[in-house]
């Protein structure tokens, strides 16, 4: 009785493993991309405007090149570039404010810190799908230890080869291509634009150190 009880528990396994490795199989590591976003902001109504009118006009653009990543939200006011290195653990942030340039380096603690709001994260898969940039994505939800949560889409065909740049999206099985979630009473939404499997220069990982102050 035991033995037929496990043989067929045994079978009943053998679809979902046979399933897993396909999607294994077909899922493809990006090792060298370039993602447009596009930022969209509702809410209007609520007090912080000035932010809201910031973000509206601004876009993000994420490099990855092996080991390496640099994620820049740029708008008319400010700009923001987050390098990455996923060999070392560290991070250097560049916040330009006008005439103002700051630079900040994080080694491997400081990085953590930093995202301790996304430490982790739960990822659970949701009903839903949408095309994006020409991708089939698939729903997803990330739950926050705070109690907050992000809503995803994704892409099974690809996954970054470096997750660690985004914190909150390190167990999401693929590439997130749009983002949404509340900010200071605002509803913020990321959605790629573009997606560019290219090779990107190794000059877009230059780090400038002139004219920068330490913060």
């Amino acid at each position: 009785m035991m033995c037929r009880l496990f043989i067929r528990s045994l079978f009943t396994l053998i679809p979902a493993a046979l399933a897993f490795g396909t999607i294994a199989a077909q899922q493809r590591i990006v090792g060298e991309c370039m993602i447009t976003y596009k930022v969209t902001v509702t809410a209007d109504t609520l007090p912080d405007k000035d932010m809201a009118e910031a973000l509206r006009t601004a876009t993000r653009t994420v490099y990855i090149k092996g080991s390496n990543t640099r994620n820049d939200l740029t708008g008319a006011a400010f700009s923001q570039s987050t390098y990455f290195d996923k060999n070392s653990g560290e991070a250097v942030v560049l916040r330009e404010f006008g005439n103002d340039r700051f630079i900040t380096r994080l080694d491997t603690a400081a990085w953590a810190r930093q995202n301790e709001r996304f430490s982790g994260a739960a990822f659970v898969p949701s009903a839903g799908s949408k095309t994006i940039a020409g991708y089939e994505c698939r729903r997803g939800t990330v739950n926050l230890k705070d109690g907050t949560s992000l809503t995803v889409y994704y892409s099974t065909a690809i996954t970054p080869s470096v997750k660690e740049f985004e914190y909150c999206f390190r167990e999401v099985p693929g590439l997130v291509l749009e983002y949404s979630g509340t900010e200071k009473g605002q509803q913020i939404t990321y959605t790629a634009a573009q997606v560019n499997l290219s090779p990107v220069p190794v000059s877009r990982f230059e780090i400038p150190t002139k004219g920068y102050r330490m913060l």
